[in-house]
C-alpha cells in the first residue's frame, strides 16, 4: 500500500493513534485482527518462548505495516506481541489484507507486489537464519533496514539476528575496520 487512502478503502473505521514508547499494541494469545501502518515511529513484532526469551520477527519503521497474519486471516490467537520501540503514530485498522473487493486493478496489482516482496524478504531471512554466517545476516539486516542500526539497541538487533550482543559488536567492529 503506497498511500493511506488505500488503507481507508480496506477499513472505513481505521484511525490514526499515537502511542508512547513501550506500549504493547498486541499480546501473544490475543484474539485480534488489527493491523498497524506506521506513520511515525518504530514497532517490533516478537514472540516469547516458554523460558521468556524474546524472538524478534520483524521491525516496522515508517511506511511499514505490521500484523499477525495468521491470527488475522485464520482467526487464531495471536502468536506475536507488537510493541512500540519509539513514540509512534500509527493507523490502526482491522481490514482484512486479503479482501480485495474494494481495490482497483492497479491497487490490487500494487498490493500483490508488496505482499510478494515481503514474502520474499521473509523467505530470504529464514534461509539466512538457517545457513548464513552471522556477518552476512547483519549485512542483510542493514540492507533491509538501512536507517535502523542507529535507532535500535544492539541487544535487539542481536536478538533479531539470533546472536549475542557481543558477537554483533565484533561483527560491527570488523565491518567498520574493513571500510
Amino acid at each position: 500500500m503506497d498511500n493511506l487512502n488505500e488503507i481507508f478503502l480496506l477499513d472505513k473505521n481505521s484511525q490514526s493513534k499515537t502511542f508512547p514508547k513501550g506500549t504493547i499494541l498486541q499480546h501473544q494469545g490475543d484474539l485480534s485482527a488489527l493491523s498497524y501502518f506506521v506513520k511515525r515511529g518504530l514497532l517490533k513484532s516478537y514472540s516469547l518462548d516458554e523460558k521468556g526469551k524474546e524472538h524478534i520477527f520483524m521491525f516496522a519503521p515508517e511506511g511499514w505495516i505490521v500484523a499477525d497474519i495468521e491470527s488475522q486471516i485464520f482467526e487464531q490467537p495471536a502468536e506475536l506481541f507488537i510493541e512500540c520501540l519509539e513514540d509512534s503514530e500509527v493507523i490502526v485498522f482491522d481490514g482484512d489484507l486479503t479482501d480485495t473487493s474494494n481495490l482497483s486493478r492497479e491497487q490490487l496489482s500494487k498490493q500483490i507486489q508488496l505482499m510478494l516482496r515481503r514474502i520474499g524478504t521473509l523467505q530470504r531471512r529464514l534461509i539466512m537464519m538457517m545457513s548464513a554466517p552471522a556477518a552476512q545476516r547483519y549485512e542483510y539486516f542493514v540492507k533491509i533496514y538501512p536507517n535502523l542500526p542507529n535507532r535500535i539497541p544492539q541487544k535487539l538487533i542481536a536478538a533479531y539476528l539470533g546472536i549475542t550482543p557481543e558477537a554483533l559488536s565484533s561483527i560491527r567492529s570488523k565491518l567498520a575496520k574493513s571500510k
